[in-house]
Parts: structure tokens; sequence; C-alpha cells
């Protein structure tokens, strides 16, 4: 990926395609492999990494950062079919690699950073961006309306970048 992010054609297409098999097996075990809908997740998740490369930080391992794209399609394909499936965090190992040390890290660096935010904060956080839930849906099980959810959010969110930003100092 690096390599095609330094202008290397060949290395980004294959860095794609290598990628391209790899998703299809996530999304094959979560839909079933015979599910119509597995094709489409994959092209949909290599448009937007192809998308969004130039927010790839590269002193960053790639798989957790594609990972969290293939999973957030996943659970926009959920969403835009009233499915209700799981694809827990835990399960990040299984989109590259049977073994995934950086996947570890990055559930550890992620409860970190949660475990700034203040109690009720911290649980909007975990079940919109990790668990995936609506706003609507968010507010409904917390028993907020959507705008203190979204209000909420985005002020974690804000506190997160200001800390992060701040240990980098």
């Amino acid at each position: 990926m690096i390599a095609g992010l330094d202008g290397d054609r060949s290395a980004y297409r294959q860095a794609l395609s290598l990628s391209s098999g790899f998703l299809r097996g996530y999304f094959a075990r979560r839909l079933g492999s015979g599910a119509a809908e597995v094709e489409d997740l994959v092209q949909e998740t290599l448009l937007a990494i192809h998308l969004k490369r130039d927010s790839y930080d590269r002193d960053l391992p790639f798989t957790p950062w594609a990972y969290a794209i293939a999973r957030y399609k996943l659970f926009d394909h959920f969403r835009r079919s009233k499915s209700r499936r799981a694809a827990p965090l835990e399960d990040a190992d299984a989109l590259w690699a049977v073994e995934n040390p950086e996947e570890g890290a990055v559930r550890a660096d992620v409860g970190t950073l949660l475990a700034r935010l203040p109690p009720r904060q911290r649980t909007l956080m975990a079940d919109v961006k990790l668990s995936g839930l609506s706003m609507e849906e968010a507010a409904k099980k917390n028993r907020m309306n959507v705008s203190a959810v979204k209000v909420s959010v985005h002020r974690g969110l804000r506190r997160l970048a200001r800390e992060v930003a701040d240990d980098d100092r």
C-alpha cells in the first residue's frame, strides 16, 4: 500500500487485488458464501479504500485501517437491509491474517482512549462508533433524544482528538 501511495501503480494494483481476496472471505464468513451481496461489498470497500487512501497513516499497520472500512461497509449493508448481525472488534484478525498482533494493540488503544471519557459519553461512543448503532438506535437504547446523542458523540470525538494531539507533543 505504501509503495502504491508513493506512485507505484503495479504495487497499488497488487495491494487492492490481494485485499479483494481477503475481503471476499471476510464478507462471505459474515453473510454466507453464496450471498450475492458479498461481491458488492468487496467492490464498495475497495472503492472506499481507494477514495480514502490519502487518510491512511503510513506509520500504522494497514490491516486495522482496512478492517475498519470493511466493518463499516458491513454495518451499512446491515442497516440498508434491516439485518441485525454483529461484527465484533475482536474479529479484526480474521480480515488479513490468522494471527494479527496489531489488532490487539488497536483494541487496547481504543479502550484506553475511551476510558478518558465520562461514562455516558464512553457508552455512546462505543454504541455508535464501535457497535455501529445509528444515532437513533443509540438514543433509544440510552433513553436520550437524538440531538443529545449527536452532540455527545461529536464532543467525545473532539475531546479524544485533542487528547491524542496532546499525547503526541
